[in-house]
């Protein structure tokens, strides 16, 4: 009989440091100065409360200046010269573009690359193995990053989203990757009734990335609230996992949440699995420096270390 998860005693930070189309160029007084690509922009992040490294005068030549109007992300761009609605990026493999959306974020999070880099190795690892490609599930997928790292690396992927528009961008992404013929199958539904439904069927994935956020709302109107209904998703979720799986990644963006609060759920709902429960914040750490912002936290299951 499997012995249940063991939780690491420590939290752990991933770091993601700049790459060729991302970089934290600067942070403070409640702002990011970053570089998507050929663009610099200014958004506002309340928890840099440092002051900032480089002149205003620096910061005042932003291609792209975030105005938020509420607390939910909402708000306008200011635009310093024209600029296209979309351009491509890259991350590794995997291509995609980058968009000025309504919520501050430019269609995709930079700090997940911490980890697209753990699900590109994790995936590998299954593939060099042999037999038949590992099926991984993707909720909330968003515009399909994740999941195209994981195709990139052999996965037969599905990917879950309730948002029309989003499965569009990802759709796009994929033919920018050159990965139109993947074997991604892209579901627009609520997460929830899918996985309920996936659970009916008996269908079995061998790794699951589970991304939600603080409140949604479903295609035909199903409200999603994370602290109401995480629970009840993530052990739905285990029993999906394959006897063969190698891991449940799950993200949270939320205030009130912790590393190690996710991290107990996971390790009460995967009792007899066996396995390790790492858990932590996902951070963007500035160029060369040791100085960065953490912006999500995560747990995430392994059946066995790399």
């Amino acid at each position: 009989m499997s012995s249940n998860p063991k939780v690491a005693a420590t939290p752990l930070v991933m770091r993601t440091t700049a790459w060729k189309d991302y970089a934290l160029l600067d942070s403070g007084h409640g702002r990011k100065l970053e570089r998507y690509g050929p663009y610099q922009v200014v958004r506002p992040e309340p928890q840099c409360l440092w002051a900032p490294r480089l002149a205003e005068s620096v910061w005042a030549k932003a291609d792209a200046v975030f105005d938020p109007t509420d607390e939910d992300e909402a708000g306008r761009w200011r635009f310093s010269k024209p600029t296209k609605e979309t351009w491509p990026l890259g991350w590794r493999d995997v291509k995609f573009h980058g968009r000025f959306t309504a919520f501050r974020h430019l269609a995709f999070f930079p700090e997940q690359a911490a980890n697209w880099t753990w699900l590109d190795e994790r995936v590998r690892q299954r593939v060099a193995k042999g037999g038949e490609p590992p099926k991984i599930l993707n909720l909330f997928g968003y515009t399909g990053v994740a999941s195209l790292v994981c195709a990139a690396a052999g996965a037969a992927v599905t990917h879950v989203d309730a948002s029309k528009k989003a499965i569009g961008w990802a759709r796009d992404n994929a033919a920018l990757s050159g990965l139109s013929e993947a074997p991604i199958r892209w579901i627009c539904e609520d997460a929830r009734k899918y996985v309920q439904r996936e659970v009916r069927r008996g269908t079995k994935y061998d790794g699951i990335i589970l991304d939600p956020p603080k409140y949604g709302r479903g295609p035909t109107g199903e409200v999603w609230r994370l602290f109401e209904d995480l629970p009840e998703l993530l052990g739905l979720c285990c029993e999906l996992l394959s006897e063969n799986a190698e891991f449940l990644i799950l993200n949270a963006y939320a205030e009130r949440i912790s590393g190690l609060s996710l991290a107990g759920l996971m390790a009460d709902q995967m009792q007899g699995r066996g396995g390790t429960i790492d858990w932590g914040e996902l951070a963007l750490m500035e160029d060369s420096e040791t100085r960065g912002v953490g912006l999500s936290f995560f747990a995430r299951w392994a059946a066995q270390n790399p």
